[in-house]
């Protein structure tokens, strides 16, 4: 027979009852049973000695000195537990100390509680984008066709910075939490882009539909620009910005094979995206044939090689805007489609100034739309 002193009871007892309050991947009414039990059965003992030593030593464990329950009062409990939100509630005889049910509690709090808040975020932050740039995030706070919700800000010198405090102002203004993070994190966020130190966090810009369109107030002749297929996020970018700078009335585009109205168009505009209207037709067509019924007339693009044609091919600066009109750029490779073609009353062309070398002679599309608005626009005349 084995003799104990009180000081090896209690060592017997922490080391037996060290593994009770591990996490178990399991859910909170089966691991708190199954912690009950082995305790009770760690704690029975033939030798009275022991009891005085748990009472005293380990006051958390006081209300587990029961009896082991039976298989039916076992299936009892558990179906107490079940029926219970936080599983707390059982039969007086086998209650769990107060101590012993709020650990539990707060181990499946901490569990559930972020699986919520990821969730949570998520669907968030599926409804945002990351906007860069000191001029697209300002203009994006200021025009209001944005829910803005959260600007990211470089934590440094850098974001003393006049144009970043500007940004930053802005945020203030509008309600909008401003979060000073890293470079890193900028530049994940940008995915390697150019951010100036600023980010963002809003909601889409869409193209605009007909009913969204306001009255013109100018009385000059306006002038439309119309795009089938650009897909290339910078060219867009480019060309928004000229159509801005350059005074055009409206922006439309075809839906199809088109870039949408990402943040890498909006730093390629400097912003202009922002501003302007893009419109969005499913028919370009259908569109076209509406504003001819209406007086306007259609002006397609060609270059200076270009196969030919009925349809007279006229240089731009010759070209005189007297009445509304349409100017129609094409997709990068592929150029305007014969659909389109065949609804142009004028084709305009960019005369070279030199003999070209295959291959490079023809303009990038955004270069292009820039020399034609320019001068139209400047041969625009009021009605």
């Amino acid at each position: 027979m084995w003799v104990f002193t009180s000081t090896h009871q209690h060592k017997m007892l922490l080391v037996c009852t060290r593994g009770l309050y591990k996490p178990v991947s399991v859910t909170g009414e089966v691991s708190l049973f199954a912690c009950y039990h082995k305790t009770q059965v760690l704690l029975r003992s033939e030798d009275s000695n022991i009891k005085p030593v748990v009472r005293r030593r380990r006051s958390v464990l006081k209300d587990l000195n029961k009896p082991v329950a039976s298989d039916h009062e076992r299936s009892a409990v558990s179906k107490t537990w079940r029926n219970e939100k936080p599983g707390l509630q059982t039969r007086d005889d086998y209650r769990v100390s107060s101590e012993l049910r709020k650990l539990c509690l707060e181990d499946s709090e901490d569990w559930e509680r972020p699986a919520r808040q990821r969730s949570t975020q998520d669907s968030k932050a599926d409804d945002y984008e990351i906007v860069f740039g000191i001029a697209p995030c300002v203009l994006a706070l200021t025009q209001g066709r944005r829910k803005a919700r959260k600007l990211f800000v470089k934590d440094g010198e850098a974001s003393h910075r006049a144009s970043v405090l500007k940004v930053c102002e802005e945020a203030h203004r509008r309600g909008v939490q401003v979060q000073r993070v890293s470079k890193k994190d900028l530049d994940k966020m940008s995915a390697g882009r150019v951010h100036q130190g600023v980010c963002l966090q809003a909601s889409p810009l869409n193209y605009l539909t007909e009913d969204s369109a306001t009255k013109r107030k100018d009385d000059t002749t306006p002038l439309w620009l119309v795009l089938e297929g650009v897909q290339d996020p910078m060219n867009l970018g480019a060309i928004l910005r000229s159509a801005y700078f350059l005074g055009v009335d409206r922006v439309a585009s075809s839906l199809r094979s088109s870039c949408p109205l990402s943040p890498v168009v909006s730093k390629a505009s400097s912003g202009a995206m922002e501003v302007i209207g893009v419109y969005g037709y499913e028919n370009l067509e259908d569109m076209l044939k509406l504003k001819v019924a209406q007086g306007w007339q259609v002006v397609g693009t060609v270059g200076a090689e270009a196969e030919e044609r009925q349809i007279p091919v006229t240089r731009c600066s010759d070209f005189q805007m007297t009445r509304p009109t349409l100017l129609l750029m094409g997709g990068e490779g592929e150029g305007l489609s014969e659909k389109l073609l065949s609804l142009c009353q004028t084709l305009l062309t960019i005369p070279a100034g030199r003999d070209l070398f295959p291959g490079i002679e023809s303009l990038n599309v955004s270069v292009a739309t820039g020399i034609l608005l320019h001068s139209l626009l400047s041969s625009r005349r009021s009605p």
